[in-house]
């Protein structure tokens, strides 16, 4: 297996559980935040949604904006935002070939590049900046009124499994 393919198996596999802890979220309290400086719970979904466009914009352009844009109205939409995304950005890296994987990208924020480096390292760095704020918003769903899903493993709401 290629490195190539290792992130797309690994991509594949993390999926799911963005979404069923996406729909563990109590869909009314999404202003929730644990701590002021913390970002709400709908600020952290529409960042993992949003980090899926600009995947795909990494891909097609060989460089990415980061634009912040307002999250959706409602937890649905989000989740069908974040799916829509989702299945263009998988296409997009069954399409990659080796040579496109390796040649370098940019990262930019406000016009300016905060990052270049080999499109497969910047791909590998934002599915981990992805788990990480998926494990920030798991932090919240209990507190939020709601029932931690399996993760990677049983919670002491989910025994996980099939």
């Amino acid at each position: 297996m290629t490195n190539r393919e290792y992130f797309i198996h690994w991509k594949e596999m993390e999926h799911p559980t963005f979404v069923r802890v996406f729909k563990a979220l109590p869909a009314g309290r999404l202003d929730y935040r644990p701590e002021p400086r913390s970002r709400n719970a709908a600020d952290l979904v529409w960042l993992m949604v949003c980090e899926e466009q600009v995947l795909s914009e990494l891909i097609d352009n060989g460089q990415m904006e980061w634009k912040e844009t307002p999250a959706l109205s409602s937890l649905d939409q989000m989740i069908t935002a974040y799916e829509k995304h989702y299945a263009a950005l998988a296409s997009r890296l069954q399409g990659l070939d080796d040579a496109a994987w390796e040649r370098n990208g940019k990262f930019l924020y406000g016009g300016q590049v905060v990052m270049e480096k080999p499109i497969r390292d910047l791909l590998w760095e934002f599915l981990f900046d992805a788990v990480h704020h998926r494990g920030q918003l798991s932090t919240y769903i209990r507190p939020m009124g709601g029932k931690v899903p399996s993760i990677y493993g049983p919670s002491a709401d989910d025994p996980g499994g099939p």
